[in-house]
């Protein structure tokens, strides 16, 4: 039963979390529209306030999910990552611009 409940639970905090998030959102680009720079500096602030609220809201959330609850969470790959071949540093010239080597 408790776990039923923290599950509820944890849904709320999910809730409030992505509203917050859509609020902080909704700061950011009022904030990038507004000329003025004292409402700029306010909605930024506003916008801050929200993501701090949301970062203290996450930890809540993770400290109480289930370790195996987690699958949100991408592992990640131990795959190779492919690498274009790029030249080696002593491979590389520059221009005589930027050496200096072109002196008159």
């Amino acid at each position: 039963m408790q776990n039923k409940k923290n599950q509820s639970s944890v849904g709320l905090m999910i809730q409030r979390c992505h509203k917050w998030r859509q609020k902080r959102k909704q700061y950011m680009d009022q904030a990038r529209q507004t000329a003025d720079e004292i409402e700029r500096e306010r909605l930024m602030q506003a916008a801050e306030h929200y993501g701090r609220i949301v970062n203290a809201e996450q930890g809540k959330i993770d400290s109480t999910r289930d370790p195996k609850d987690k699958t949100g969470i991408p592992e990640e790959s131990t795959e190779p990552v492919d690498t274009i071949d790029a030249p080696d540093d002593d491979d590389v010239s520059f221009p005589d611009f930027i050496t200096g080597e072109n002196k008159i």
